[in-house]
């Protein structure tokens, strides 16, 4: 079978685009290696999606999936391995050997948290180490815990994690936060949560789970070891396309550039979502891009018929 498009992902970019190339009568399958909804489902509460004044991340997750079901959208679980293009037809090679042929690709695979790369990070990840306040939260009930970062998630995962520990460290390499105003002005008016700024952490250390913190002052240098029962790390985003590597679909960061209507530099190839080259990473955001990209595809096909 040659499918008209092949969504890749299941994030809100890529269940919107199913929606509108379903809704545009085009033979669409989306191919998820997880959980439907992509971040949405390590997210608590989404409070800026138009429409919800607060919708939990895991519940607008199983709504915009059930949407795209109800109009007969297939799916298969799996994770790209490489993308073979065409024209007329391109072809997704999955890890373990499947491979789909369709007229248009939707690239909305996302992103996921950076890592600090430091030692004890990789070796107490589960043990202590993380990445998802929602996820892993509850396990540091009355414990000391340390947030990496100075963004928008670090206040936000930092308050969540107020809700289950006794003190919050919010740890960032800068002499200022980043985050919105309104999301300092909530963590810094929270009792439970303080700051350590010019601090880079250097080492995780413990023994079977984390139990010490090592940062240093980026200013003088001096290194400090401090107890901590666990550290979450929140210092941006990479993008999901490693299966993209050596093509020309990607900047040198690994983003995805695209036009204005979301096409690629490989023609038949669109991407949706946070795997873009863009300013702004949101639900709403790549909703939108999930059903632009979705109509460019559908002209796409009607323009190669």
């Amino acid at each position: 079978m040659v499918y008209d498009t092949v969504i890749l992902g299941g994030g809100p970019a890529g269940l919107s685009a199913a929606v509108y190339a379903l809704r545009s009568g085009l033979n669409t399958l989306l191919v998820e290696r997880g959980l439907y909804g992509g971040q949405m489902q390590n997210t608590e509460e989404i409070e800026n999606y138009t429409g919800f004044t607060s919708i939990l991340g895991p519940e607008l997750s199983e709504r915009m999936r059930e949407h795209a079901q109800t109009l007969g959208l297939q799916t298969e679980l799996g994770e790209v391995e490489s993308l073979e293009f065409g024209p007329p037809v391109h072809r997704v090679h999955l890890i373990g050997g499947g491979v789909l042929e369709t007229k248009t690709v939707i690239i909305a695979t996302g992103c996921e948290p950076k890592k600090l790369g430091i030692p004890g990070e990789r070796e107490f990840s589960g043990r202590g180490v993380s990445y998802c306040a929602v996820c892993d939260g509850a396990f540091f009930k009355n414990k000391e815990l340390y947030v990496i970062g100075g963004g928008d998630s670090a206040c936000e995962e930092g308050v969540y994690l107020t809700r289950h520990a006794a003190k919050v460290t919010i740890v960032h390499r800068r002499e200022k936060l980043r985050a919105q105003p309104v999301l300092q002005e909530r963590a810094r008016n929270n009792e439970k949560i303080s700051f350590l700024f010019n601090r880079r952490p250097v080492e995780i250390q413990g023994d079977r789970k984390v139990e010490r913190l090592v940062f240093a002052d980026t200013v003088t240098g001096e290194v400090q070891t401090v107890p901590a029962d666990g550290v979450f790390i929140y210092i941006g985003l990479k993008p999901n396309t490693e299966f993209l590597q050596g093509t020309s679909l990607i900047n040198a960061e690994g983003w995805i550039p695209t036009d204005d209507r979301l096409r690629t530099s490989v023609p038949g190839v669109f991407a949706a979502g946070d795997v873009r080259d863009t300013w702004l990473r949101q639900v709403i955001t790549a909703a939108a891009d999930g059903a632009m990209a979705a109509m460019s595809a559908y002209h796409y096909v009607e323009e190669q018929s």
